[in-house]
């Protein structure tokens, strides 16, 4: 037998169907906008109607098949905040962000504290940790940066709550400062439309003069890592800059390698 929806999907498709239109590119609905769907339809409620009917959805989750088969060649549905408790399914470009498996990788000399090795709580963390103290940041970038803040859980107001990774900020040769939003993607965790457009959206309202370059990083594997400069171009997320870094031993570094770092930075 197949297994019954949850309640979480029958909410989000009850709540999308009930003001989907064909050809519609955008659909708004509030958090009010849930409960009366529940009324409607005979659900019962969640306990968090906000994050528990569409945080997944809006940054880990695919959106049920009925919703999925709406979405024309090239393009997706996503859920982005409108303002507090306001929200859009909105349809945009498909994203397909993975690291090119032919780009060449950088050596780094691992720098990150035994504990923190053995002690970091999940996939994420761990690549968070990584980023942070192999300074992935300044190498990529070529600025010196610094850790803001983690896992920042906020408001926009033309958003409303949202979350971001890590936060760094940074300064350049000429002394232009820098706000960085950093996603962490591992296993399966795409690099999406909403989460940039939020963490974009951050920085404009809260550092209107700082320059933001939004970044992310995925492990390829336990030590190999993507990170990618994001932006968005119309309805798409596009790449910046890609760069990898493997995370080894100082001794796994020959001289032979060395010399080849050496003539890339003379190009």
């Amino acid at each position: 037998m197949p297994k019954p929806p949850s309640r979480q999907s029958q909410i989000i498709i009850a709540t999308f169907f009930d003001r989907y239109s064909h050809g519609d590119t955008s659909v708004y609905f509030s958090r009010e906008d849930l409960y009366d769907t529940c009324t409607k339809h005979r659900i019962e409620p969640l306990k968090n109607m906000g994050d528990g009917a569409l945080y997944s959805y809006r940054y880990r989750t695919k959106l049920p098949p009925e919703i999925l088969r709406t979405q024309p060649e090239g393009k997706e549905w996503v859920i982005l905040g409108r303002g507090i408790s306001q929200y859009e399914f909105r349809l945009v470009s498909k994203s397909n962000i993975l690291p090119n498996e032919n780009l060449l990788s950088t050596k780094i000399p691992d720098a990150t504290p035994e504990m923190i090795k053995r002690y970091a709580f999940s996939d994420e963390q761990a690549l968070l940790a990584r980023v942070r103290y192999n300074r992935l940041v300044d190498t990529f970038f070529g600025i010196t940066t610094y850790s803001l803040q983690s896992h920042l859980r906020t408001t926009v107001e033309s958003i409303g709550q949202i979350e971001i990774d890590e936060i760094y900020v940074g300064i350049d040769k000429h002394g232009r400062h820098f706000i960085i939003p950093t996603q962490a993607k591992v296993g399966k965790d795409k690099i999406g439309y909403a989460q940039l457009f939020q963490d974009l959206a951050y920085c404009k309202a809260k550092y209107p003069n700082l320059v933001c370059r939004a970044l992310a990083a995925k492990f390829m594997n336990k030590e190999l890592i993507a990170l990618f400069e994001l932006t968005i171009s119309e309805d798409s997320v596009k790449i910046v800059e890609e760069k990898h870094y493997k995370i080894v031993l100082e001794t796994d570094i020959s001289e032979q390698e060395l010399q080849e770092y050496n003539s890339r930075g003379s190009d």
